[in-house]
Formats: structure tokens, sequence, C-alpha cells
């Protein structure tokens, strides 16, 4: 394996990294800030719920956008490679 192939690969791994943590330590987050707001209302789980609810649906929905993105940029490499760019 040559130096630019382990680049790439280090960086699809860092990326792939950052995109577990923040699918993980967002939603904890707003989930603890939801906690807090709960513990001071008294309505245990419902803004814990809905902020963390919300937070995973709005990462996951950034994650996917990304990986299509990423997927459609590849699918324009390869046809500009292969001289069939419909552009």
């Amino acid at each position: 394996m040559d130096e630019r192939e382990q680049r790439e690969m280090r960086k699809g791994a860092g990326d792939a990294f950052a995109a577990a943590f923040e699918l993980i330590a967002t939603p904890a987050l707003f989930g603890l800030l939801g906690w807090l707001v709960d513990s001071r209302l008294g309505l245990f789980p419902v803004f814990t719920l809905v902020l963390a609810g919300v937070v995973l649906a709005y990462e996951t929905q950034k994650l996917c956008a990304s990986y299509r993105r990423s997927l459609d940029e590849a699918l324009q490499q390869r046809r500009a490679a292969y001289g069939r760019d419909p552009a």
C-alpha cells in the first residue's frame, strides 16, 4: 500500500470516528441538559427524551446526507475518469 492510500485510509477512519463520536456524544449531552431541566421542573422523562430524540434524529439525518453527498461525488469522479460525464 503506497503512502497516498494509507493517508486516505487514515482520513476515512478519522472521519468515521468523528461521526460516531458526534452521533453518540451530542444526543447524550442534550439528554443530560434535558435531565437537568426535568429535575428543575419535576417532569422527569419529558425534556430528557425529547431533546435526546430530536438531536439523535438530526444527527442521523446529517450523517445520511453527508454519506449520500460523498457517494454522489465518488460517482461523478468515476464517470469523469471513464469519460462518461453527463455534465
